[in-house]
């Protein structure tokens, strides 16, 4: 079941919203003496609960967490190495608490710690309370959630024909909702709530037209290829998270409430790096207006409504220093939050928790990691966030050293900016927990039906992380560029100041942005004591296959598809991305055919040959004759394929 767990005794009521600014944390988060357990009385500030709060603020301790990399690298023991550190830390502190008492002088101990970077805190933070329910009582609930869902779904018959409404379809996660569902025979009508978009011409700025969400829909469904006679259950309306009621013109409400089966809330701030405002508008209170206008469905006469399907994050659980993500509970973060989002997506889970409890909703919690294109042809429908971002960086940087002119002068110029760009901040043992977009929708569309998985947080996650060094490998082999690993904490405070002032001196400012936007972006997640987050609720309630998707393979298909299909990033018009899209598809079904292999397990070397033989790469068309030359050289790939078996 779902719960919140608190470390310390005597929870403190959660205040009202009169007494705290709509937006402000502490709305979800106290912040408690350590000696007392008791709540204290100061303001949380947004930017005291991100990682960089406590860390980073003395010499002594950026070496001490550069140190603590080596050992771990070496010896292995990471949870050895944890408490080393924190004796290190005790042991100064009891020196300079014993010599100010032999002196006399707590101004020399305060003196003492400071200078060797005595790290002490008398507060901590907790999550408050979702309800003051005891467990029971909790339970018993959250059963009869559950057994309300179950009922509205047989109600609907055996083969149940179900009316969906979706938050955030323009998104990538939200477009491959739509395009699996397509095929998905329960889905009787998916109403998409889109807002109208301003088309501006990219030299002048000025307003080109406005796309009304039904123009808005059908350009859409054009680039994924809905077939024509699935395009009658897609309908597009207009409206506005972050609005009440979604923004929705009252006699739309009027007939969603009487048709309605299902919400799935898809829309976020996916930006790691966007400030808390932002955040808080897109993640919560688009959330609480989400969850909200399901309750208002909920409880409308005659209502067919079986239950809200919330997106969040398996990152919710914030830097946990590689101890264990449960799936059933949430902990306020020991070490905090890498960012706004992670934070922000917590305090949503939160409002999420006091709907379902408080008010009765019925709402299930699905947590996907960090999602990363198709496991199979690694296809993104032309996203350059989150993990492509990087990528197309270092495949732009190779690229351009490559081609640099044969001035001497231009030629170092390029290898000196290409050098600087292929740094990337990650300890070698650091481990990101990747997932395939398709596994992730695989999981929401299961859970239309999964009564059960209401009052349970399900990590749409996977159990077979990559290591930062295992993907500096493959982009190695795919996209022949030699990317750096830098110790994450010393390219915060050393080598990143440097690369800026370089780049800025060789006229690359543009560049300079970008490496410490990547910086600030994959820092967090790339430094050693990863958390581990547990899987398993996604087989047991969502009834999804047992073996997840092969984590490398799928990297390895996202490093062919940016470099091969996105051109690192260049191909930026979404018609094109698409046409590629669709041409890509068929190259990967007639090269697993072929071979009898997942196309990602394939050497980049054989899968270059297989590319070049069935597509004209400038181009990008199938091509409608092989030569026989490639024909024969296919004939071998295929033949050293089938020999891998």
């Amino acid at each position: 079941m779902t719960r919140i767990e608190t470390p310390v005794a005597d929870v403190d009521p959660a205040p009202s919203a009169d007494d705290i600014t709509d937006n402000s944390p502490a709305r979800y988060i106290a912040r408690v003496s350590l000696s007392t357990g008791q709540e204290l009385d100061e303001r949380v500030e947004p930017d005291e609960l991100l990682v960089h709060a406590h860390r980073d603020h003395h010499p002594i301790e950026v070496a001490a967490q550069f140190l603590a990399s080596r050992l771990i690298q070496i010896t292995g023991r990471e949870q050895a190495v944890r408490g080393g550190l924190r004796f290190v830390n005790d042991f100064a502190g009891w020196t300079a608490d014993t010599a100010g008492s032999l002196l006399g002088s707590p101004l020399l101990t305060q003196y003492a710690k400071k200078a060797m970077g005595v790290t002490a805190r008398d507060y901590g933070f907790r999550f408050r309370e979702t309800t003051h329910y005891s467990e029971r009582e909790v339970r018993s609930r959250i059963e009869r959630l559950q057994k309300q869902a179950s009922a509205a779904l047989k109600a609907r018959g055996k083969s149940p024909k179900l009316r969906v409404l979706l938050t955030g379809a323009t998104g990538f996660l939200g477009k491959e909702l739509l395009c699996q569902a397509a095929a998905d025979r329960r889905i009787e009508e998916l109403v998409a709530v889109v807002r109208p978009e301003t088309v501006r011409d990219p030299k002048t700025r000025e307003v080109v037209r406005v796309l009304s969400p039904q123009e808005r829909g059908e350009i859409l469904l054009d680039r994924l290829f809905i077939p024509s006679a699935s395009r009658k259950k897609y309908r597009f309306v207009a409206g506005d998270i972050e609005q009440p009621l979604l923004g929705l013109d009252p006699g739309e409400l009027a007939k969603l409430s009487k048709t309605l089966t299902n919400v799935i809330h898809c829309a976020a701030s996916v930006s790691f790096d966007d400030p808390y405002d932002k955040s808080f508008r897109a993640n919560v209170l688009g959330s609480r207006n989400a969850l909200a206008f399901s309750l208002a469905l909920q409880e409308a006469p005659g209502s067919p409504f079986i239950h809200h399907i919330a997106i969040e994050t398996s990152y919710i659980h914030g830097r946990k220093k590689a101890s264990f993500a449960q799936e059933e509970s949430l902990v306020f973060p020991r070490h905090f939050y890498n960012n706004f989002y992670e934070l922000t997506k917590a305090m949503a889970s939160i409002e999420t928790d006091r709907f379902m409890i408080e008010k009765g909703l019925r709402v299930s919690q699905l947590l996907p990691s960090i999602v990363i294109g198709n496991s199979r042809t690694g296809n993104n429908r032309g996203d350059t966030k989150v993990v492509n971002a990087p990528i197309n960086a270092f495949g732009r940087s190779h690229e351009a050293a490559r081609k640099a002119s044969r001035s001497p002068i231009d030629q170092a110029r390029t290898r000196a900016v290409a050098f600087v760009a292929q740094g990337f901040p990650g300890d070698p043992s650091a481990e990101l927990n990747l997932v395939p977009v398709d596994r992730v929708v695989a999981g929401i569309l299961a859970a239309l039906t999964a009564p059960d998985a209401i009052g349970n947080r399900i990590h749409l996650a996977t159990d077979n992380r990559i290591r930062s060094i295992d993907m500096v490998r493959i982009c190695r082999e795919e996209l022949g560029v030699a990317v750096r690993l830098t110790d994450p904490t010393v390219f915060r405070n050393l080598t990143l100041p440097i690369v800026k002032a370089v780049l800025e001196k060789l006229n690359e400012p543009k560049l300079a942005n970008a490496i410490e936007k990547l910086g600030t972006i994959f820092g967090g997640y790339s430094e050693w004591g990863q958390p581990i987050h547990r899987v398993g609720n996604d087989v047991r309630m969502l009834g999804l296959p047992l073996r997840r998707p092969n984590t490398e393979h799928a990297f390895r298909m996202l490093c062919r598809h940016n470099r091969y299909v996105q051109e690192f990033g260049k191909i930026r018009d979404l018609e094109e991305i698409a046409r590629r899209e669709k041409v890509w598809d068929t190259l990967v079904d007639d090269i697993e055919l072929e071979t009898g292999h997942e196309a990602g397990a394939i050497p980049p070397e054989e899968f270059r040959q297989f590319l070049e033989e069935k597509i004209d790469l400038r181009a990008f068309q199938a091509r409608r004759k092989s030569p026989a030359s490639l024909g024969r050289r296919s004939g071998a790939a295929i033949e050293r394929a089938r020999g891998r078996a």
